[in-house]
């Protein structure tokens, strides 16, 4: 399988985190789940996320079946579905919203391959810089895997704390953009402290690999996401802003504001 990182040209996600680097600062990242909690307000969401200070954005495309997502994503997967919000919804939803941000498109493999053999290509024609498949771990399935690679859009990798330095090296190298290291074990969602065996992973990652390291899954404070931001490229940023979306937009501006102070102080 060729590397993906070997064939696609600095596209946006790398000229952010190149800025980024050289300005000694931190990325803040941030999870949207698409059509939550409804459409309108989802375009809202965006531009306040934006507004607020995020550097990437990953806009989530609901599915049936989230099952890497803890409870508070899950919901606003299944709201969105029954809001109507599709594949294609997400890429109008992107489109019509007009972000200067990097997007990710963050979903499971199903919605993608339904989307069709040129699900990529409108994304990328929609402003999409970056896709994550959250179910299609390395070597699974080379054939979808060299389709997601050797598109326009940055590949990201996701990298499990106990995954071997051997293997976090394999993954790396199959990827684009950034290398997502998940925090700790389990499904996403709010936790009090961070990990205690994070450091060491972020050192095992960083060894193997040269891409920006994000952090997420439990990260939802300011001082967490200055604690991370002390060790890794940026931080992620789901669960707690999807909660804060149920709020209203305020609440999200306000929750992704002090992340950003966080991470720059």
């Amino acid at each position: 399988m060729a590397s993906p990182s070997a064939i696609i040209s600095p596209n946006a996600i790398t000229r952010r985190f190149d800025a980024l680097r050289a300005a000694s600062r931190r990325a803040l990242v941030c999870y949207v789940t698409a059509g939550h909690p409804d459409l309108a307000r989802s375009r809202e969401t965006l531009s306040a996320v934006e507004e607020a200070g995020a550097d990437v954005i990953e806009i989530g495309v609901p599915f049936s079946d989230p099952i890497a997502d803890g409870p508070v994503i899950q919901k606003s997967s299944h709201q969105a579905l029954a809001n109507g919000m599709t594949y294609e919804g997400a890429l109008e939803l992107i489109e019509s919203a007009g972000l200067k941000s990097p997007v990710v498109l963050f979903s499971y493999l199903n919605p993608v391959l339904a989307a069709g053999p040129d699900a990529l290509t409108r994304a990328s024609a929609a402003g999409v810089s970056g896709i994550l498949i959250t179910d299609l771990p390395v070597g699974a399935d080379p054939v979808r895997e060299q389709w997601l690679g050797s598109s326009d859009l940055a590949f990201i990798r996701l990298v499990a704390p106990t995954t071997p330095t051997e293997r976090m090296s394999e993954i790396a190298r199959h990827g684009s953009g950034f290398v997502y290291l998940i925090s700790r074990l389990g499904v996403t969602g709010v936790q009090e402290s961070v990990a205690s065996s994070l450091p060491e992973s972020i050192l095992r990652l960083r060894s193997t690999t040269t891409l920006p390291i994000c952090v997420g899954f439990g990260i939802a404070t300011a001082d967490q996401a200055r604690a991370v931001g002390r060790l890794a490229d940026g931080v992620v940023v789901g669960s707690a802003l999807v909660s804060a979306a149920e709020e209203g937009v305020e609440a999200v501006f306000k929750l992704v504001r002090s992340l950003r102070e966080g991470l720059d102080g």
